[in-house]
């Protein structure tokens, strides 16, 4: 375990420097397999939900496309009325001379074509696969708190333990409410325990989502800096709005020697560089762990196909070699990722009870 970390960087780095093959080498025996398309195919959005490929054929799920043109007006379609590939201008046509932008559809921007040349739709409010994504994580967040809640309605205090279903969320939002929450806040948990159990059933369902390999999973949201950046954005109001006068005082007036705030207000400085911090923390940190672990799962499986492309006797060598090692890293990589998708729900959630506890602080 002591040189894991370097034993996966070392696959990682291999991985992205071994060449990727063209349409051309492939037929030749190339492997086609370009690990930089398939990561960020993973994490990045689409106009369609991509399942698999079964004899060269992409099986997808269409998905509802709501744009606005201010030259023509506004449109609801298909993803499905526009081609799979793109023609030779990396464009893929659709109806109504509407166009989705770029090589592969999680590229694309959709423009239109008008006497001027192409140009990009006024807005776009399409139902997208981490759109579709959010919906079905949101549901399944209402099940696992409306259930228990209707139970609790219907039951007095003395009453036996719940039991199935709803005892085992019953045990785990007291988990998070009692070991994150009200340790942290002491008497101000309630205040917030609505906004922090959110966010952590939020992040854990999500994260499990993306470690599903097919729908309704397949949507690493969590892996999209935009769904952070929101939940920091989130955490970041709530600690500053809501702040006492001291929290203030601390920032713009902190008890320091005076030379370290007047003439030259250094410590002021410092502080509010501060508050803008957290919130960054808070997102890069939540992204960046859940895009790694599947930048390293993905690249693995990527390390087979890429050895055996290589062609020859050293291709099947290699080839040959690292496919026990891979499968096995990777079963290894999908199991920690389910341990990740807890650790970073409730490091989200104790951090931010933390701000929220930094901004109520009284002096001493």
């Amino acid at each position: 375990m002591k040189y894991l970390r370097y034993i996966l960087f070392l696959f990682m780095l291999v991985a992205v420097s071994l060449p990727t093959f063209s349409a051309e080498e492939t037929e030749k025996g190339g492997s086609g397999i370009s690990l930089k398309e398939i990561l960020f195919g993973h994490v990045q959005d689409a106009y369609q939900w991509h399942i698999t490929d079964i004899s060269g054929k992409a099986v997808v799920i269409p998905l509802p496309m709501i744009f606005y043109s201010s030259n023509s007006g506004f449109y609801v379609m298909c993803s499905s009325q526009f081609e799979h590939e793109p023609d030779g201008n990396l464009l893929r046509k659709g109806p109504n001379g509407f166009y989705i932008q770029g090589a592969e559809d999680e590229k694309g921007k959709i423009v239109e074509q008008t006497a001027t040349g192409l140009q990009p739709v006024a807005f776009d409010i399409s139902i997208t696969k981490q759109v579709c994504v959010l919906f079905i994580d949101a549901i399944i967040l209402l099940l696992c708190i409306l259930i228990p809640a209707r139970w609790c309605k219907k039951h007095k205090i003395n009453d036996p333990a719940p039991k199935g279903f709803t005892g085992m969320m019953h045990m785990f939002i007291m988990s998070v409410y009692d070991d994150l929450i009200k340790s942290t806040l002491g008497e101000k948990a309630d205040k917030y325990a609505p906004y922090l159990l959110t966010c952590f059933f939020f992040i854990f369902f999500a994260n499990l989502m993306g470690v599903v390999p097919f729908p309704p999973g397949g949507g690493n949201i969590t892996g999209n800096i935009a769904v952070t950046c929101f939940l920091a954005l989130c955490t970041f109001l709530i600690t500053n709005v809501t702040g006492n006068a001291h929290y203030w005082r601390e920032i713009f007036w902190p008890e320091v020697p005076m030379w370290l705030k007047c003439p030259m207000p250094l410590m002021p400085i410092i502080e509010l560089f501060g508050v803008f911090i957290k919130p960054i923390v808070l997102m890069v940190r939540l992204f960046a762990n859940m895009f790694a672990g599947h930048a390293i799962a993905i690249s693995l499986s990527c390390m087979i196909f890429i050895m055996f492309g290589l062609g020859g006797f050293m291709g099947k060598l290699l080839g040959g070699f690292i496919t026990p090692v891979s499968v096995l890293m990777s079963i290894f990589m999908m199991f920690l990722e389910l341990l990740v998708c807890y650790i970073q729900a409730m490091v989200f959630t104790l951090l931010s009870a933390i701000y929220i506890n930094m901004s109520h602080s009284h002096a001493e």
